[in-house]
């Protein structure tokens, strides 16, 4: 089953759908647009469509204990700051419970307790590791 993307990404493709409507020299409401996309997506209308995004998404909130990986070092911490930004993306401030170190080798070290971080929906960061894992992979605790 294919995951329903965020509410801010499905109005951003209703928005894309109606300037090229328009390009292409038919008009169309905002309305009909969000009722379009909720049709292309399988839904009966909008508000559906919406309700399911809805209750896919992760909202984030400063003071929630979270755990997952960063670097692909395993973590548990506790949100300091969140925000949602742009096309479903979270920026995020994680405050570690224990402090990891982002570096491989064995001259040195780099420890990090606290990491600002940008993830998707699913919690995981579009940035990858050389290995193609993502930076920073995270849920709620």
């Amino acid at each position: 089953m294919t995951q329903i993307p965020s509410r801010d990404v499905l109005k951003a493709q209703a928005k894309r759908l109606r300037a090229d409507m328009k390009t292409n020299g038919t008009e169309m409401t905002h309305a009909a647009a969000l009722e379009t996309v909720a049709h292309q997506w399988g839904m009966r209308d909008w508000n559906t469509l919406v309700a399911k995004a809805g209750a896919n998404e992760i909202h984030w909130h400063p003071g929630q204990r979270a755990t997952g990986r960063y670097l692909g070092h395993p973590f548990t911490g506790v949100i300091k700051a969140a925000r949602l930004a742009s096309s479903g993306f979270w920026s995020l401030t994680v405050r570690l419970d224990e402090a990891v170190d982002v570096v491989e080798s064995e001259l040195f070290t780099s420890l990090r307790q606290q990491i600002n971080t940008t993830v998707n929906a699913d919690g995981r960061s579009p940035q990858k590791t050389s290995n193609g894992q993502p930076h920073m992979m995270i849920a709620p605790a």
